[in-house]
């Protein structure tokens, strides 16, 4: 079967969004095509920063003929609706339709409608343009022959071609091939915006800018190559980061690698050369956070350091550069030398600007009275900064001093039931946002907190209150370390729930898909906290919202399923009103270990049996007695269940109290062979309206007595 090769050239694609774009061309073509009725044995979707290919294997040649039933109004419908019909189904009469019988509706017509197929190129012909107008690139400009005479309109401005094709960047070319291994190519050649598809591609806009004639994938690919265009974003990266492993090791370095930064760069070129660059050792006095941080934004570069190290940099950089140069890259080393140097001097700034006075003390005095704040010491001035400008944290929320002072209630209740010093968690509190007034987090805002540890270290605090600085962010997702000082771990507690608690208040929920203030984010990092860190906390003393309860409960469903929890099982122990999460997931975990083993078995099994009984009896309006009656127990199966029961709720209420959940359950299972007794030698419902309630109420003991550790009824098997 035929294959399609479609490559849209433009004059550049932004490298963020080209994975993406290459993705929504092959899901919009494929989908395209196979509504029209073609098939396709497999496709893949390639790109470069000043292209989008897409491969397709196995196109059907011709889509099928189609037969169909158009079913149409009664005989006996009105002229105007048979009119009606007969013109959507393109009949000239009605004696071209057929009529046909319903038991229930009479006689009825029908129209059979034949659709002769059509050809993959004329398909693709059909199809194409209108995929391309509407390709949905976040951002688009005007171009072509139909676009404004003054140039592109950027940022949907529009000008007077408002027909005018929006590409992310002016589309230069179209390729669109369609044939076989073994038989000639053709070229499908459609029209977009005075743009013809054909079978021309251009290589390297500096090395190879010739025209590349190209037939079927496998030699246009191969064309590329050889005109220094490595079409495969997965192979560019490939080439980057064993390169760049490969010089840094020849210097004695190893490369600092960065996914991101990989992605990123990888859509930067198209040939892939790889450049080891320097500077002063002198600005190796900044963070490596922010030398890191400041080559990587600036100059979408790479550091290096020492072998062996993990905190330390050397000043030299890996520049990934898109042209083999003739002097061995010396230029291209050189100019983004002087750039990386400028910006390492603007980071030296600001890195020492933030260890000394502010210029207005003495406006500051009233913030730093509020917080308990030494203005001697930097980071207090920046935390009485902060607060004194009232900066804004949610404009229902109040100002960011405002959160700290709730943040720092919160902790101080949080402190003892998570065993950190109160006096330690509430310095920590009191600076923990104190790094977003320094300049370092103003230049670069993912160092929040990073560099709060670090100028707390060098103002002399504890280190267990400089780590939380940096650590009560954390986790910030279910892959996230999470904080280890206990006072770390009040403080991150504190400020997730103050999130949670706030936006619950002001009705800021997420909504589907949507979360704008990462609050599922908040509530997993809580639910990991107490879990992880084995933490009793009663979130009903400080989430008062039930609502926010139950969003809790969601989260920990999401946890506890990942964990590998079925989700029955959850759900049995997770009752509406459960606020001591650490406790569902141990009786989770207890429970899921329990179930599989003989004594579990025997556990569901019985427990089942009864309550489903019960519950029919009580849908049923059946009288059911407050209590069991001993006065009233006539066989010995139901006297030994009596005593069954009462023991075996005795067991397990002290096992629960222990928090002992598998002995609690191993109590419970002991229940199974009178209950079975019970039913082969017992008549429920008995004649004697008090015998049967008593019997009842003999089920509702052991279904009591099984809901002290789940709801046994939910559980599957």
């Amino acid at each position: 079967m035929p294959d399609l090769l479609l490559e849209l050239r433009s004059e550049e694609i932004p490298a963020r969004m080209q994975r993406k774009a290459a993705g929504d061309l092959k899901k919009l073509v494929t989908d395209a095509l196979v509504e029209a009725g073609l098939t396709y044995e497999g496709a893949k979707e390639y790109w470069t920063p000043r292209r989008l290919t897409l491969d397709i294997r196995g196109l059907t040649a011709r889509s099928a003929d189609v037969k169909e039933e158009k079913k149409g109004p009664s005989v006996s419908a009105p002229q105007a609706a048979i009119d009606g019909f007969l013109r959507g189904a393109g009949l000239a009469s009605i004696d071209q339709a057929v009529v046909k019988t319903d038991p229930k509706k009479g006689d009825f017509y029908v129209a059979l409608v034949e659709k002769p197929g059509r050809s993959a190129e004329e398909i693709i012909t059909d199809v194409m343009p209108g995929i391309i107008r509407s390709f949905p690139w976040p951002k688009s400009m005007r171009s072509g022959a139909a676009s404004s005479p003054k140039g592109a309109v950027y940022g949907g401005i529009e000008g007077r071609g408002s027909e005018s094709l929006r590409w992310v960047r002016p589309l230069q070319s179209i390729v669109c091939t369609f044939g076989s291994e073994h038989d000639e190519v053709a070229v499908i050649p459609f029209k977009v915006d005075g743009i013809v598809a054909g079978n021309v591609t251009y290589g390297h806009r500096f090395h190879a800018p010739e025209a590349i004639t190209v037939k079927r994938f496998d030699d246009y690919a191969a064309s590329l190559e050889k005109a220094k265009v490595v079409l495969d974003a997965e192979r560019r990266k490939d080439i980057i980061l064993h390169d760049a492993r490969d010089v840094a090791f020849a210097s004695g370095l190893e490369l600092v690698e960065d996914e991101g930064l990989l992605e990123e760069v990888s859509g930067l070129v198209e040939y892939p050369q790889v450049l080891l660059g320097t500077f002063e050792a002198d600005y190796l006095s900044i963070p490596a956070e922010i030398i890191r941080l400041t080559i990587k934004t600036n100059q979408k570069c790479f550091v290096t350091r020492p072998v062996g190290e993990t905190d330390k940099l050397s000043n030299h950089f890996i520049l990934i550069s898109n042209i083999a140069a003739h002097d061995g890259g010396r230029e291209i080393i050189h100019g983004n030398g002087k750039v990386v140097r400028a910006r390492l001097s603007d980071a030296l700034h600001f890195w020492k600007r933030d260890q000394g006075n502010l210029p207005d003390l003495e406006t500051l005095q009233a913030s730093a009275d509020k917080f308990g704040l030494d203005l001697k010491k930097p980071l207090d001035q920046r935390m009485a900064k902060l607060d004194a400008l009232n900066v804004t944290f949610h404009a229902k929320l109040g100002t960011q001093g405002e959160r700290v002072l709730r943040i720092r209630a919160l902790a101080k209740a949080l402190a003892p039931i998570v065993g950190a010093d109160e006096k330690l968690v509430d310095r920590a509190v009191v600076l923990a946002k104190a790094d977003l007034r320094t300049e370092a987090v103003g230049e670069f805002p993912e160092l929040q907190g990073v560099m709060g540890r670090k100028y707390a270290l060098l103002q002399g605090e504890p280190e267990s209150v400089a780590a939380a600085l940096e650590d009560h962010y954390r986790p910030q997702g279910p892959s996230d370390r999470l904080p280890k000082d206990k006072v770390a771990i009040t403080v991150a507690l504190a400020d997730k729930l103050d999130t949670l608690i706030g936006f619950w208040a002001i009705d800021e929920k997420p909504t589907g898909s949507k979360d704008p203030f990462a609050l599922r984010r908040a509530a997993l990092g809580v639910v990991r906290i107490l879990l992880e860190k084995g933490i009793r906390l009663p979130l009903s003393t400080v989430a008062k919202d039930a609502d926010l309860l139950s969003f809790f409960h969601d989260r920990l469903k999401v946890y506890l399923r990942d964990q590998g929890a079925r989700h029955d099982i959850i759900d049995s122990v997770l009752t509406p009103e459960a606020d001591d999460l650490l406790m569902v997931a141990r009786r989770a975990e207890a429970l899921t270990a329990f179930i599989t083993s003989e004594d579990g078995k025997n556990l569901l099994a019985g427990t089942k049996r009864a309550t489903q009984l019960l519950a029919a009896e009580e849908k049923k309006g059946t009288v059911v007695a407050d209590g069991v009656s001993d006065a009233l127990l006539k066989l010995d199966a139901e006297k030994a269940l009596y005593a069954a029961i009462t023991e075996a709720t005795k067991a397990a209420a002290e096992a629960v109290a222990r928090e002992d959940f598998r002995s609690a359950m191993q109590a419970l299972s002991t229940l199974r062979a009178p209950v079975d007794r019970f039913f082969e030698d017992v008549l429920v419902n008995d004649e004697d309206a008090a015998i049967r309630a008593n019997r009842l109420a003999l089920l509702k003991a052991i279904r009591e007595a099984t809901g002290t550790v789940a709801d046994f009824s939910k559980i599957s098997g």
